[in-house]
């Protein structure tokens, strides 16, 4: 058996099942057509908006915090680093990661709860995967001939199915997305290539924003506390924060060989070699080993315990649900008051999914800019 997983992998030929569009387009010969995705991904508005969304701090405290597209760069350089090392389609596993947060609303998630919450009052839920469907399939408006950016089944796929599976009973609405199996590998790295991309982020930026200290994070994260150690004992006399930035970065590249390690031992265990036998299995074999995966789940609950639900950022996240509910009742109090765009899908998608759509595609300078607005409007009344 080969080394890698390439008769595993998505092929690139345009004519496969996974690389065709709803609407016919062009080929480009000098292009596959996941690169051709990728392009019209980093062209839509949606990904450039990222820019101005919270991942896990704003950017008030520092300019140095990520956002939520300089995390997805992050996810994008490891998910490609992966896929190159088992052999896959690298384009389409570079794609999937630079959509796999498009779907994510303002204040990061504190404003996914608080829209779900919103919307469960309707009998609704919202999910930043299938928003993202919605974006590429719907919101984008770019060519004349129809709305969305006409991305490959691939594509479309992976968007929906990276992180989860989801039942045909229940979403009966995506029944052409092939649900009964499960999605390739190069859908499959990207939760896991997310998990290594904010494991690494989040403590940097726990550091640098001073709600976390180094040596606290060495006591209590084992993973982080066993690469600190190897770099203080090639760097014996360096500074802290630049041991910690190393350590950083070889727990990353820990994680990363675990999982492309792992991948391949899962693919190999059952015998894989082609695409059909990766879909076919019951359960997804892009995995950590047992130890990496204890070390996630450590080093998630830590950052959850000590992070996540601080004090500083509990407050932030209550103002955050604040400014998202009380804008979703205004519209849906006052739907005239929404832009004549979102007024005119109403009665296709009704009132509360409109007014969702459109508070989940702000930014969070854009969101706090209309509730001062409608904060005006509300007291001249």
């Amino acid at each position: 058996m080969n080394s890698d997983l390439r008769l595993c992998a998505v092929s690139a030929a345009a004519d496969d099942v996974l690389g065709a569009r709803v609407y016919t387009a062009p080929e480009r010969p000098s292009r596959t057509a996941f690169q051709r995705d990728r392009e019209r991904i980093v062209q839509a508005r949606a990904f450039r908006r990222l820019a101005g969304k919270t991942q896990v701090f704003t950017s008030r405290g520092s300019d140095h915090f990520r956002s939520r597209l300089t995390h997805t760069i992050e996810v994008m350089q490891i998910a490609r680093s992966v896929a190159e090392a088992l052999g896959l389609n690298q384009d389409l596993a570079e794609t999937l990661a630079l959509v796999h947060d498009i779907g994510h609303p303002p204040f990061g998630h504190a404003g996914e709860r608080a829209l779900d919450e919103c919307l469960k009052r309707h009998g609704l839920r919202f999910d930043h995967n299938l928003h993202a469907l919605r974006i590429v399939e719907h919101f984008e408006q770019r060519y004349a001939a129809h709305r969305g950016l006409n991305l490959t089944l691939g594509v479309r796929e992976g968007i929906i199915k990276h992180s989860r599976d989801y039942s045909a009973d229940e979403y009966p609405e995506l029944a052409g997305y092939l649900l009964e199996r499960r999605p390739p590998l190069e859908a499959q790295i990207i939760d896991l290539a997310d998990e290594i991309a904010y494991l690494t982020a989040d403590l940097d930026d726990g550091v640098e924003s001073g709600l976390l200290e180094i040596d606290h994070i060495r006591g209590q994260v084992d993973i982080l506390a066993h690469c600190y150690a190897q770099v203080e004992r090639e760097h014996a006399s360096v500074e802290a924060k630049f041991l910690f930035n190393e350590a950083l970065q070889l727990m990353q590249n820990v994680l990363t060989d675990d999982l492309i390690a792992t991948t391949k031992k899962n693919t190999s265990a059952i015998g894989a070699t082609s695409l059909d036998q990766v879909r076919d299995h019951p359960a997804r074999l892009a995995t950590f080993s047992a130890l990496a995966e204890a070390h996630r789940l450590q080093e998630k609950r830590y950052l959850y315990n000590t992070l996540y639900t601080c004090d500083v950022l509990s407050l932030e996240h209550e103002k955050a649900e604040q400014v998202v509910t009380e804008l979703f009742d205004f519209w849906i109090n006052a739907p005239q008051e929404l832009p004549s765009g979102y007024v005119e899908e109403i009665e296709t998608e009704g009132l509360a999914r409109v007014v969702a759509d459109y508070i989940a595609g702000m930014t969070d300078s854009f969101i706090l800019m209309q509730y001062a607005q409608v904060k005006r409007t509300v007291r001249r009344k």
